[in-house]
């Protein structure tokens, strides 16, 4: 079993200080088996304390210049870097990601970091005259002020990197912080806490908690202190979240189910290429895989052959092997979920071409074919490394089943036709789409976000800055 400070004894950090808890939590190892760490979980009255921290620090954030936080997050960046093993063995084991994606994600969340240093200095406000009648001579200095302070809830799936598009752009704004990073998957993130209170953030400014939603998630949640809460996570635990809050800025990326729209026209072997990436990359734990396949009905039989002969490249494996694609799924539960839908599908008719086969937490890379319109798999977010291909008669049906449900994080449509790419990519309701691609972000650059039940706000680092600022007008 995994120890040190950030494994071990005191994993939360309150005001400056490592401390204990009467009780732990014990992290999975995905990779091996057993228990890989065990970390003490924080009771309410800790949770009250780190906000209570946060906030009385609020001032001291608010007082540093742009040159010092920018060099905290550079700090962070490089501190990032010198532990790149360490974070990816943890990553590895405690998310059940292969190696190769787990050494993109620290890379990644280092870059991140870095990014933020750089929009940090990006901070300016403006200068305004008065140009209405009745406004001649003044004058005003528009500047802009973090919003104070910051609850940030981090998911399993991404445990560093996506914690690193949260924090760095809180702290580069100036703003005081409490991070909670979800149960599973708790260890990088305490990693992280080690190098940004080495970074020389001030005592409270940067505070690291661990403990169950359960146990400290409403006491978070609903503490008035707090100014703003980023979550990523699923669509049920932000409603509650946003339930509990209050009136604070929200700043949610929650829950996916994008489809990839295909028409005769477009490249089908990339199509295919693209849909056994988006469905099958880190087992479907990303918000962002595809999800459903809306092929049109010419090219149905197509689509399903050409992801099926991509199948070979996404396998299960040893973890630590740089050619495995794909490992288990987070939990018993979610496998089991999985396995539910795979099941409704093939129930009511889909054809099971390949997969579906469970060992534990592993499901099996899985194709559905001719899935019918009102299989659940089409509708409900699976989180799991199956590609679940519809027949669609033409563009209207493709562009109905797409907007039919509540979801709209990502989608993708696939056609060499300009005009029709660009008529669904107004039509579909989706925070973005991507035009002959699996959806992708890059890092932190491109806004990435949701509409309806896919969350509140867009994250990437500049934008991110700007949900934790506020604007201050001083006239004159």
């Amino acid at each position: 079993m995994a120890t040190g400070p950030a494994r071990g004894g005191s994993a939360n950090h309150i005001d400056g200080e490592w401390t204990h808890s009467p009780s732990t939590l014990e992290v999975t190892d995905l990779a091996e088996g057993g228990v890989f760490a065990e970390l003490p979980a924080a009771t309410p009255a800790q949770a009250q304390q780190a906000v209570e921290a946060a906030a009385a620090a609020q001032r001291a954030m608010r007082e540093t210049t742009i040159v010092e936080r920018a060099g905290w997050m550079e700090s962070v960046a490089d501190g990032i870097r010198a532990r790149t093993e360490e974070l990816v063995d943890v990553i590895v084991r405690e998310a059940g990601k292969p190696v190769a994606s787990a050494r993109s994600e620290v890379a990644a969340a280092a870059e991140r970091f870095e990014r933020a240093a750089g929009e940090a200095r990006n901070q300016q406000g403006e200068y305004l005259e008065g140009t209405t009648a009745g406004h001649e001579g003044w004058e005003a200095v528009v500047k802009p002020e973090p919003v104070g302070t910051v609850l940030c809830v981090t998911p399993y799936n991404y445990p560093l990197a996506t914690t690193a598009l949260q924090v760095a752009p809180a702290l580069a704004a100036g703003n005081s912080v409490v991070l909670k990073p979800a149960t599973k998957t708790p260890v990088s993130g305490a990693i992280l806490a080690e190098i940004i209170t080495e970074a020389g953030v001030p005592d409270g400014g940067f505070n690291f908690i661990v403990g169950h939603a359960s146990d400290i998630g409403d006491t978070l949640a609903s503490d008035e202190r707090l100014d703003a809460v980023a979550l990523t996570g699923s669509t049920g635990a932000g409603k509650h979240v946003a339930r509990e809050s209050g009136m604070v800025t929200l700043h949610m990326e929650l829950g996916g189910n994008a489809p990839a729209l295909i028409f005769p026209d477009a490249d089908l072997d990339r199509a295919a290429a693209d849909c056994a990436k988006g469905s099958f990359k880190y087992a479907g734990q990303r918000c962002s895989a595809i999800a459903r396949v809306l092929a049109h009905e010419a090219v149905h039989d197509e689509v399903v052959a050409g992801i099926e002969a991509e199948m070979d490249d996404w396998r299960p494996g040893d973890l630590f092997d740089e050619s495995t694609a794909v490992g288990p799924l987070i939990s018993e539960e979610q496998a089991d979920w999985v396995e539910e839908l795979i099941a409704d599908a093939v129930d009511r008719g889909a054809q099971l071409v390949r997969g579906g086969d469970r060992d534990g937490r592993t499901v099996e890379p899985t194709l559905l074919a001719e899935v019918p319109h009102d299989a659940r798999i089409l509708h409900e977010e699976q989180f799991g490394p199956v590609a679940a291909v519809a027949a669609v008669a033409d563009e209207t049906e493709a562009l109905a089943l797409a907007n039919a449900d509540d979801f709209g994080l990502d989608a993708a449509v696939f056609t060499a036709d300009h005009d029709r790419a660009m008529r669904l990519a107004d039509d579909i309701e989706a925070g973005a789409v991507r035009i002959n691609g699996a959806p992708s972000h890059g890092n932190g650059d491109i806004p990435f976000g949701g509409v309806g039940d896919s969350g509140i706000g867009r994250e990437g680092i500049g934008y991110t800055i700007e949900a934790f600022t506020t604007t201050k007008s001083i006239v004159l």
